[in-house]
């Protein structure tokens, strides 16, 4: 029922002034807050984007106003409210760590100093480390370490489109940057200032010949930046790459410092 009613309004937007519909769509924005709807999930066949629930992500914002959330001594100025409750949920908070409302944040999450937008998913055991951002409708899997700085890009339109997955067990080194729904596979690795979008080459040298993967990590990969040449009229240039130099082995344990990672796979830190 509330999907029929997200997908009415969705086309026709004179419906926001409805009392019912406001009320479906706030009810999916909670929903989402409390974990039970997710604008992506794992699926047998892979992962699957609920359209209708980004919908109403984007039908929120018209239905809420503007008002001043005050924290002492900060003020805010927004729509959204801020999440609250997080004692009860079993997270730690350290300031100035936010998340919105409408955001999934499990049990056993540490947020440092951080941001999490409305319509993302945090599973447990997850660090959100200092100045990390996880954008809107991410999904980060479990026991995930999001270090310093990293950038998960968010997306809400076209609603089809998926979002940035990081799938369980995986660690993100410091300053990444991971946008145009890539998937980070479970328990991968990669090291400070990877940058992948989706056009972005992801390039196995392991073997004798390169493999290319676009969009997608394989699971327990070690990845580091890299380049290859190009070239344009203006002649040879080097473009950005990421490079797949090895697999995490079994013996490393699923909290392993980066740097342990990368040793294990003779590469100098």
């Amino acid at each position: 029922m509330m999907q029929k009613l997200i997908e009415e309004v969705w086309t026709d937007r004179s419906l926001l002034q409805k009392s019912e519909y406001q009320e479906a769509i706030r009810t999916v924005i909670a929903q989402l807050d409390a974990g039970e709807l997710r604008t992506a999930e794992p699926t047998d066949t892979g992962w699957q984007v609920n359209d209708w629930v980004k919908k109403a992500v984007i039908l929120f914002f018209p239905i809420c106003q503007m008002e001043t959330i005050e924290v002492p001594p900060f003020e805010f100025h927004d729509k959204i409210p801020l999440k609250s409750g997080y004692a009860e949920k079993g997270v730690r908070v350290v300031p100035h760590a936010i998340a919105r409302y409408g955001s999934f944040v499990n049990k056993g999450v540490i947020m440092m100093p951080s941001y999490v937008n409305i319509g993302a998913y945090v599973d447990s055991g997850t660090m959100v480390d200092t100045w990390a951002t996880v954008g809107s409708c991410a999904q980060i899997g479990k026991d995930v370490h999001l270090s310093g700085g990293v950038g998960i890009g968010g997306v809400l339109e076209p609603v089809q489109a998926a979002p940035v997955i990081v799938e369980d067990g995986a660690f993100i080194g410091s300053r990444c940057i991971l946008v145009e729904g890539v998937k980070i596979g479970t328990e991968a690795v990669l090291g400070a200032n990877v940058t992948i979008t989706g056009s972005s080459k992801i390039i196995d040298v392991t073997q004798s010949e390169p493999v290319i993967y676009k969009g997608e990590v394989p699971p327990r990969s070690v990845v580091i930046p890299g380049s290859y040449s190009k070239e344009f009229p203006a002649g040879l240039y080097n473009v950005p790459c990421a490079l797949i130099i090895g697999k995490r082995k079994a013996s490393t344990d699923k909290k392993t410092s980066l740097n342990d990672a990368l040793r294990d796979n003779d590469v100098a830190v």
